[in-house]
């Protein structure tokens, strides 16, 4: 058996992936693509659909598709796997593994700019009480930069330490 797919290997792999739940489709995407080439089955995702075989074609075209097939069956069955049922509702259905990862990063996309926007308000009207902690404060706002980091939008420190 190869020992990417064995039982113990399969369910370490898909332990490292944290479920789909709210905006961090940038990380579950990223662990995504880590599990399913770990586990050789991100052919799916780089390859486009083969042409479906005749009975005319030659075994290696059938042995090709067939190998495209399993991939993208198996990779949905992951990717399908790790998104919890309110958001996996919410996408639309695709039995293509490329189409359903754009599928759901279309999804996300308005979910992230509307986190971001929320967040970039939290910040700039943030202010410092006077009263609590300054370090517990600072913590505070670096948090919200970081989580705006993780969606591709820098904020600088000069920021930080001026509002």
């Amino acid at each position: 058996m190869d020992q990417a797919l064995n039982p113990t290997a399969i369910t370490g792999y898909l332990s490292g992936i944290e479920q789909l739940s709210g905006a961090k489709f940038k990380k579950w995407k990223e662990q995504i693509g880590i599990v399913l080439g770990c586990m050789d089955l991100d052919y799916a995702l780089g390859e486009p659909t083969p042409t479906k075989p005749t009975p005319e074609s030659i075994n290696e075209q059938k042995a090709l598709y067939e190998k495209w097939e399993r991939y993208n069956r198996m990779s949905l069955m992951i990717m399908k796997g790790s998104i919890t049922h309110a958001i996996r509702g919410a996408i639309l259905d695709s039995d293509n593994a490329m189409s359903y990862i754009k599928l759901v990063e279309e999804q996300f996309l308005g979910t992230s700019k509307s986190l971001a926007s929320t967040l970039m308000i939290k910040m700039i009207t943030m202010k410092y009480d006077g009263h609590s902690d300054v370090c517990e404060h600072i913590m505070k706002m670096s948090d919200i930069a970081s989580q705006l980091k993780g969606m591709d939008m820098a904020i600088y420190e000069v920021f930080l330490f001026t509002s």
